[in-house]
């Protein structure tokens, strides 16, 4: 390896910088400006040791820089503008030394290095630009090296749930341990900023990207959010110094409200005041991400203000108020909208000036860079200095946090940090927990093993669906839930597969659907696999492709497309049991299947071992513990159906259409006349092959000042004849509030294991700040009173307490 770098370091070693532009240098301090990265006394500068504090080594760094390095850091640059990156499969080890001193120039603070390529072009790659920006620029600072990691890492690492499916284990322990081996597979490669979790939450259905959320809860959404940047960002990189607090940056995204745009748009206008801004949008970005080391913003506007150039947002809020301290960016190409989109700005100057002023972020690539006028507008004294310098400092921050002034190179033994043993562990977990048990009617799951035979139909039956933001030809590291059955079966039993696909899932043609029949009379049982489709990021930007889910694929209708459901109502004409499987990125809204299929599953995007997961499953040899991180629908025109609604927003006494065609009307104070505002399924519904009995709830104080904590304990017996997870969920209720509050919300959970037969008692923590409302003043008040604090679901009541405030 030392030899294979020699001679390319040697050319690096060669590369002339250019002459520094000293505009926005200090000429007061301890160094000259002929070398700035040096000290008058010539000891060693603060911001290079690597036993100095951070603030101390920022405070040092940020005066030596000029104005042009520190709009440098700033704006996003790219691996690509030094490396030929085009051809996956192009194994050359050669980059273009003009391209690379150009990038580092303008881009090179942050770069951009999400490609599909063999890792050692790839590390080379990083290896040649953080060389030439440690060794060759003025002061030696190397660059955040970024990429994808939604659901794993992109560059052929493991491919997890989506993170719909990882909040439905409910399991925050399982999505540490997720994020660990993303951030692990990453960080050997040389990559140290990861563009996630996605804080967005899916209230709004229609929208593409309800995959990419940890579902419609605040709460729940904040858990899983924190528990993937601590798994992403704890632990240390190799030989960096003792005050570096983390491995890799995690992003915060999109900050915020960006999952409920008008219409389900992309890009919409989301309406909304700072009361709903404050209790639903905020609350997972103030729980996960105030260790993040990086933020990204919005590409929407909220109640008129993009939020981008909101400063009540990412000034007042964000750094004022909740003392965030760290790299704050924009998506890709949003500056722009400033002028395309929102209508605020006509002119490249002006977006750049409001974003950097409102917002003190940086600029994402993939627009017209337009913060390389800022430094001319900085000189003409039409943006102020102090805004580029607070952006700086945060991004320089979060370096040293990293500890990359040491050490920001690929480590030699990268190969042995990708697809390990625990990677595996941690994937196999996850696929089984994300599933979840929708119906089961009369014991129908699990099957015996020893069925003569089984149909699996349907179109996601022999292919493996993941969600967004994989990289091309990833699902060839997938298994389908064909193969998986295969797998499972073949090891143990005689049973016969039959296999028919019946349709496709974008296509209208039932002349499939006969052979499915057939499938399915020659079984005993039959499992139909229907859903959504995403499609890879190469794809699913390519002009001609379908897809029903994934970034900027947005639906009018949150039904079935094509011939499925005429697939699903042909099999179960047959008489036989039939399993209904649901593959998607979202809910569907499919009431006919609820009321009429033997049992019905929800597999949200899997990971690479979900086809075997699904088997182990539907044959009980893992007992399903999923629950619902998002309420399905009965139809998209009952949106929106989350659980956490306004008091008084559903009333009842709905109406319905039989499926004879008989109409029911609904009366009084029905909203719909011919539907009903209740879900299919509810907000934390999954069911499991065993029951369970919730007695002796307890609250611990049950009166308490308003500042106080509580707790909330109740015993959990397995009362049936397999060993089962249960998630114990604790829901609130402000009985009588100043403002209007949520019918309920979730304030705590537990994941636990109980064997048959056997009890546990659970005690979850309540903080008094779950209590606070956004009061008529607008600030946060624990109001004395009664609150109604139950254990179950969202639809299902197991036990409740009253806890009382009392007045100070």
């Amino acid at each position: 390896m030392a030899l294979k770098y020699a001679a390319i370091l040697s050319v690096v070693a060669c590369a002339r910088a250019t002459t520094d532009d000293l505009f926005g240098v200090r000429d007061d301090l301890h160094f000259s400006l002929a070398s700035r990265a040096t000290n008058l006394d010539a000891s060693t500068p603060v911001y290079k040791n690597p036993k100095a504090t951070i603030e101390d080594r920022v405070n040092d760094l940020l005066p030596r820089m000029t104005v042009a390095e520190k709009v440098a850091q700033i704006i996003q640059g790219d691996i690509g503008g030094w490396m030929n990156l085009n051809d996956p499969l192009d194994d050359t080890l050669t980059f273009n030394q003009t391209g690379l001193e150009e990038m580092m120039r303008l881009k090179g603070g942050n770069l951009w290095a999400g490609y599909l390529a063999p890792y050692d072009k790839f590390v080379y790659a990083v290896r040649i630009g953080q060389k030439y920006l440690m060794e060759n620029t003025t002061l030696g600072i190397p660059a955040l090296i970024q990429s994808e990691g939604l659901h794993g890492f992109t560059n052929k690492g493991t491919i997890f749930p989506s993170p719909i499916g990882l909040a439905a284990s409910f399991n925050p322990d399982l999505v540490k341990q997720v994020a660990n081996v993303t951030s692990t597979e990453a960080e050997a490669l040389g990559i140290n900023h990861i563009f996630a979790p996605v804080l967005d939450l899916s209230r709004e259905l229609r929208w593409g990207r309800v995959e990419e959320n940890f579902g419609e809860d605040p709460f729940l959404t904040g858990e899983m959010g924190h528990a993937f940047v601590t798994g992403l960002q704890s632990g240390r990189r190799r030989n960096t110094s003792s005050t570096a607090i983390a491995r890799m940056a995690a992003t915060c995204k999109h900050f915020a409200a960006f999952g409920s745009p008008q219409g389900g748009l992309n890009l919409a206008q989301v309406s909304g005041g700072e009361r709903e801004l404050r209790t639903t949008y905020l609350k997972p970005f103030n729980r996960a991400c105030l260790d993040s080391l990086s933020i990204m913003t919005a590409y929407s506007s909220y109640d008129g203000i993009p939020a981008i150039a909101n400063t009540h947002l990412l000034t007042d809020v964000l750094r004022k108020e909740w003392g965030y301290k760290y790299f704050v960016t924009t998506d890709a190409g949003s500056v722009d909208l400033l002028i395309s989109l929102h209508g605020t700005c006509d002119t490249r100057e002006c977006a750049a000036k409001i974003s950097l002023e409102n917002g003190l972020s940086g600029e994402m690539g993939g627009g017209s860079y337009t913060y390389l006028t800022l430094q001319d507008q900085i000189k003409a004294g039409t943006v102020d200095v102090k805004y580029l310098d607070d952006t700086v400092r945060g991004i320089i921050r979060a370096k040293f946090a990293l500890g990359l002034f040491e050490n920001p190179y690929p480590y030699d033994d990268y190969e042995s940090f990708i697809r390990t043993p625990f990677s595996n562990k941690t994937l196999q977990q996850a696929d089984r927990e994300s599933i979840v048990l929708l119906e089961n009617h009369n014991a129908t799951l699990p099957l015996k093993k020893s069925l003569r035979s089984i149909a699996l139909v349907g179109p996601q039956a022999d292919r493996v669906s993941f969600g967004d933001y994989v990289f091309y030809n990833a699902t060839l590291n997938g298994t389908t839930p064909l193969q998986g059955f295969k797998q499972f079966l073949n090891a143990s039993t005689s049973t016969k597969i039959n296999y028919a696909k019946g349709c496709e899932l974008w296509s209208n043609d039932e002349s499939g659907i006969p052979a499915a029949v057939q499938a399915t009379q020659n079984s005993d049982v039959a499992v139909v696999m229907v859903g959504t489709w995403s499609l890879d990021q190469t794809l699913l930007w390519t002009p001609g492709t379908n897809a029903t889910t994934g970034e900027h694929v947005d639906v009018a209708d949150l039904g079935l497309v094509g011939a499925q459901l005429k697939l699903v109502q042909a099999v179960k004409a047959t008489g036989k049991p039939t399993i209904v499987v649901f593959v998607s990125g979202k809910p569907i809204a499919e009431p006919w299947i609820q009321a009429h299929a033997d049992a019905v599953l929800q597999q949200f995007y899997p990971g690479e071992l979900g086809g075997l997961a699904l088997a182990e499953v539907i044959f009980g040899a893992v007992n399903p513990s999923g629950k619902l991180p998002v309420s399905f629908p009965r139809d998209v025109g009952t949106t929106p159906v989350f659980y956490n609604y306004l008091k008084g927003s559903r009333p009842l006494d709905p109406g319905a259409v039989m499926d004879d065609g008989r109409l029911n009307f609904g009366h009084q104070a029905s909203r719909y006349v011919l539907n009903s505002p209740l879900p299919l399924w509810s907000f934390g519904h999954g069911l499991s092959y065993t029951t369970f009995n919730y007695t002796d709830l307890k609250l611990s104080p049950s009166t308490i000042g308003t500042a106080d904590d509580f707790a909330v304990s109740v015993t959990v017996r397995n009362t049936g004849k397999v060993d089962g997870q249960e998630v114990v969920q604790v829901y609130m209720t402000d009985d009588i509030s100043s403002v209007v509050t949520p019918n309920q919300e979730l304030v705590g959970f537990a994941k636990i294991s109980i064997p048959a037969g056997a009890s546990t008692t659970v005690s979850i923590k309540v903080t008094s700040s779950q209590l606070a409302v956004w009061s008529l003043k607008n600030s946060w008040i624990v109001e004395p009173g009664s609150f109604t604090i139950k254990v179950g679901t969202s639809d299902q009541t197991f036990a409740k307490a009253t806890l009382t405030v009392r007045k100070p």
